[in-house]
């Protein structure tokens, strides 16, 4: 699936704009014969061919959708991003504030009008107005919904699975007059449902180093990556992306055990959260754990959403909102599994926060090469998105001082080839035939294999856990570590991280050369399985704050 976006330089004088308002406004009043153009790639692919429709949605049930509008000036906002995270430039870290966003990239207010008023006009009820002017949240019945968006929806079984879900039955459309101004409509479909959920080893064998159920603990994740104590994450924000809830009680006893003295996190429930507390209660409290095992004194925000393409949208988009600078990823799903429009609305999200200075960094998966699972080779999403740092896993060796002793790739950690997007331009340097001109994941990595994995607190016991899951927060909280660093230094905080990490060029790594995730091998310097390798915290800190 090749990712297009729907872009529209905006060259008419704000007057102009104005003045179409009323003509545009007379299109989405919803007038008979409207000419009417469909948003391409925001249908399920193959839908025909693993589900059995078994009906039509119900008239009067309650669907949430989230229309990302296209940015204005796209090459202009590519070209600002480029500039503000390579070190080598005179604006590296001069970061655009919110507004400055909206001002600069973000849909004009009459713009946001047109879409709105149609959308009222529909009878949707229109919710949220997101910062940089970039997504409208509405919501109303699927009746209305059908209206608004020219397409069915209907009710289907996977043929696979036996899981239920709804979907558009084609490609949403809206009147000629706004559409282009929109580039994907997340929520006609429950299809899909990300994961990753961390592999947890039932029974154990605990060494004299390690935890009381088995895995690393705090003292030998920091040692293993060079962690010094006088960094702890002190006055720096991170954030949680999941699609499910967790119990502080877990989390106080970890703390508790390991002598940490990190504060609560703060929870923010988006579209209402994740719903009662799932089979995802492991994932979230891994995150949060891991995070204050390296980086104690970093303030944690949790943003829970709804396990949906509407939902995961809305999250992004409320982290970027936030401004919260470091955002940790573990869950996921291979690019066929999505829409296209789907990636390019998420891949907008992450744009924006790069412009502002935001940081993602997204597991890998932990299906090794072949992230789908149908035989071949792909890799998850976002974790292969050019603006989010694709975190990569290991197999940490540490020694009986807790220091770093050796590393090699966990055959689980994903890694590839991107089918979506091109190779960036910060990438080529170490491009490889097998990428065939793509994005090539992962960036780097970190300890993933369950065993030895992490030593973690859930569920009202002691676990031995590892994944992809893992490593992604490991590296969140070197980000922290070194924001507190930059803070101190009088300089810009990492923000978008791949520009700098490849201009390291290897520098400040532990360059893991041995191991396979299965079509991949490992070798010297950036590789399929573990890109540029592990973070050693003082060099790799010494180093980017030099560039």
């Amino acid at each position: 699936m090749t990712l297009r976006r729907k872009l529209l330089v905006a060259t008419a004088a704000p007057a102009l704009l104005l003045a179409a308002i009323p003509a545009a406004a007379h299109a989405a009043s919803g007038q008979p014969g409207a000419a009417r153009t469909a948003i391409a790639g925001d249908a399920v692919p193959s839908l025909g061919a693993h589900a059995v429709r078994t009906g039509s949605v119900a008239s009067n049930d309650r669907i949430s959708v989230a229309v990302s509008l296209t940015p204005r000036d796209a090459q202009g906002l590519a070209a600002f991003v480029k500039q503000v995270s390579d070190p080598s430039s005179a604006t590296y870290g001069h970061y655009l504030t919110t507004s400055q966003f909206a001002a600069e990239y973000g849909r004009t207010s009459a713009e946001v009008k047109q879409v709105t008023d149609y959308l009222a006009a529909q009878g949707l009820k229109v919710g949220t107005v997101h910062s940089g002017n970039l997504l409208v949240d509405a919501t109303g019945t699927a009746a209305q919904v059908r209206k608004a968006f020219g397409t069915s929806l209907s009710t289907y079984r996977d043929g696979s699975t036996g899981s239920t879900f709804y979907s558009n039955d084609a490609a949403p459309s809206l009147p000629s007059s706004i559409a282009s101004l929109v580039g994907d409509v997340s929520g006609l479909n429950s299809q899909a449902k990300l994961h990753h959920q961390p592999t947890t080893l039932a029974n154990p064998s605990a060494s004299p180093h390690n935890g009381p159920g088995g895995g690393y603990t705090p003292a030998q994740i920091k040692g293993g990556y060079n962690v010094s104590g006088t960094y702890t994450g002190s006055g720096q924000k991170v954030a949680l992306l999941e699609f499910d809830g967790f119990k502080q009680s877990n989390i106080t006893s970890y703390d508790s055990h390991y002598s940490l003295s990190s504060t609560a996190p703060t929870v923010t429930k988006v579209d209402g959260g994740s719903g009662s507390l799932g089979d995802g209660e492991v994932e979230v409290e891994l995150d949060i754990e891991v995070l204050n095992a390296v980086a104690p004194a970093a303030n944690v925000t949790v943003f829970e959403g709804p396990n949906s393409d509407a939902g995961e949208v809305d999250t992004y988009q409320a982290i970027v909102d936030s401004g919260i600078p470091v955002t940790s990823i573990s869950w996921g799903a291979a690019e066929s599994q999505r829409t296209a429009s789907n990636i390019s609305a998420v891949d907008a999200v992450f744009e924006q926060g790069a412009a502002e200075g935001l940081g993602f960094f997204a597991a890998s998966g932990d299906s090794g090469s072949d992230d789908a699972g149908t035989g071949g080779t792909s890799v998850d999403y976002p974790a292969s998105d050019p603006y989010v740092t694709g975190v990569g896993g290991t197999t940490l060796t540490v020694t009986s001082a807790n220091a770093w002793s050796k590393e090699t790739a966990w055959s689980g950690g994903g890694g590839g080839k991107s089918s979506t997007f091109a190779i960036p331009s910060w990438q080529t340097p170490v491009q490889k035939t097998q990428g065939g001109g793509k994005r090539q994941v992962p960036d780097v990595a970190a300890l993933a294999n369950p065993s030895p994995g992490v030593s973690i607190y859930t569920e009202g016991t002691w676990a031995q856990v590892g994944g992809t899951s893992a490593a992604a927060p490991e590296w969140a909280a070197f980000a922290a570590l070194y924001n507190q660093q930059a803070a101190a230094a009088g300089k810009a905080r990492l923000g978008f991280a791949n520009p700098a990490l490849y201009a390291a060029n290897g520098t400040g790594f532990h360059d893991v050369t041995s191991g396979s995730n299965g079509a991949y091998s490992s070798a010297t310097g950036w590789d399929f399985t573990t890109g540029w390798g592990s973070y050693n915290a003082a060099t790799l800190a010494t180093k980017l704050l030099s560039q």
